[in-house]
């Protein structure tokens, strides 16, 4: 009796990556990284209810450069997250499920997340 090999499982190095796919780990990258940056916004509540001395510690780390970098990170995968939901919700009707629409789609979330994160940031923080 002769042993076959058994089949190997498709894996990351075989497929192509597409648009969908890429679109898919970034909507769960985003959903974990909307953890950290709501813990951020609960340590700035918190520093607001111990005081103004703690408050302004804190508004001092967010409006550097690096928090700025930071808060603009994360009302960017707010964006991105809410709008893969909204692809999702679109799919769970099975609309926009053919090939093309498909990429149309994931390409509309990347898109309308950094336009959507850019105007948010345009109106309520770099115009005052």
């Amino acid at each position: 009796m002769t042993v076959r090999p058994r089949p190997t499982s498709p894996h990351l190095q075989i497929y192509r990556w597409t648009i969908t796919m890429v679109m898919s780990i970034a909507h769960r990258a985003t959903g974990i990284a909307n953890y950290a940056g709501s813990a951020l916004l609960v340590l700035w509540l918190a520093a607001a209810a111990w005081g103004q001395e703690p408050l302004n510690v804190v508004n001092a780390i967010y409006g550097s450069w690096f928090g700025q970098l930071v808060l603009f990170l994360y009302s960017w995968s707010l964006i991105h997250h809410m709008l893969g939901g909204l692809k999702h919700f679109v799919w769970d009707f099975a609309e926009m499920m053919e090939p093309g629409q498909r990429e149309m789609l994931s390409w509309a979330t990347l898109v309308g997340s950094v336009v959507l994160t850019l105007l948010v940031w345009t109106i309520f923080v770099w115009v005052r």
